[in-house]
């Protein structure tokens, strides 16, 4: 009896995955309307409603570093009609830094990968260094007087540099804000001296010259600032974690409805309006399978995690 009913199971899942899908699908994005997460969730949706010829509609959701969404996400029925924009926040750096009323990894299902941004080191064009070795050097030489500035404790931003002045091993006083907006903001009025923000946040004050950047983080040179080393480069391994983000679902979603949505999601990051798109977010497609993509959010956690009690970094102190 017991192995019937698992057949009738597994045949209605594979009815359901083959009619998939059969009405509107939600993509909750764990922020406001404007910036990279909304830009993916209506990116990615706009590009499955057309090949799946069904509406994907985007629901904001924002509060609580993303764990309102990302709980509404875990609770929703996994039969692929809620979707969620996981990315480094939710799934990498948030369970590293503080209990979360939800398994990063035991209550999602991984679908597809989308792309990924590096962090970038920049410093008012007050402090004397044109590289890493002279900002280390003038950071050893000034003790005491060193400050950077961070989007919030814990965020992607704060604890990429707190690797690098860790490795590094120089002092400075961190000033910790309501988002990277007005980090950036102290940082272009000479109030704080360096940061370490996303790519695409940092980009229009770096051509304009208010910020001079220093390193890259990633494995190679990104074609937007092709003139800026990576930190492996500089001599400081270890540094290729990025902000990225993702397409994630319910646990236990059925294995044929998130093939099918890996494969679309895959098959578009191939596009070149796609990636064009994604561009303006100095984001590059980073196409992988479910298993990719679910090892890789372990290994992130695992990454930031290790890191966090190294440096006693907590939300939860």
């Amino acid at each position: 009896m017991k192995k019937w009913l698992s057949l009738l199971f597994a045949v209605s899942c594979s009815a359901a995955a083959q009619n998939y899908p059969s009405k509107p699908v939600k993509i909750i994005v764990p922020a406001q309307p404007g910036g990279g997460l909304d830009l993916v969730g209506r990116t990615i949706g706009d590009q499955l409603s057309r090949a799946l010829d069904q509406s994907f509609v985007i629901e904001n959701v924002s509060g609580g570093g993303g764990q309102i969404a990302s709980q509404a996400t875990a609770r929703a029925a996994p039969d692929g009609y809620t979707l969620m924009v996981g990315y480094v926040g939710t799934h990498g750096t948030n369970p590293a830094v503080r209990k979360l009323p939800y398994d990063a990894v035991k209550d999602f299902t991984a679908i597809a990968m989308v792309g990924g941004t590096p962090n970038i080191l920049v410093v008012h064009p007050s402090v004397p260094a044109k590289d890493l070795k002279s900002l280390v050097a003038y950071a050893k030489q000034n003790t005491g007087k060193m400050n950077y500035a961070s989007g919030g404790i814990g965020t992607l931003n704060h604890l990429a540099m707190e690797q690098f002045r860790g490795d590094a091993g120089f002092d400075a006083v961190v000033a910790h804000y309501r988002g990277i907006g007005p980090a950036i903001t102290d940082v272009l009025a000479g109030q704080a001296m360096m940061m370490m923000p996303g790519l695409a946040a940092a980009l229009p004050h770096i051509r304009s010259g208010k910020m001079r950047p220093i390193a890259i983080t990633g494995l190679q040179r990104h074609p937007l600032v092709p003139d800026v080393p990576t930190f492996e480069e500089s001599g400081f391994k270890g540094y290729d974690g990025v902000q990225w983000y993702g397409i994630i679902g319910p646990a236990k979603l059925p294995a044929a409805i998130t093939t099918r949505l890996n494969a679309e999601i895959n098959k578009a990051l191939n596009s070149p309006a796609l990636q064009e798109r994604l561009s303006s977010e100095a984001l590059a497609p980073m196409p992988m399978t479910p298993e990719q993509f679910g090892k890789f959010i372990q290994a992130d956690i695992a990454r930031w995690s290790k890191l966090a009690k190294e440096r006693n970094i907590s939300l939860d102190d």
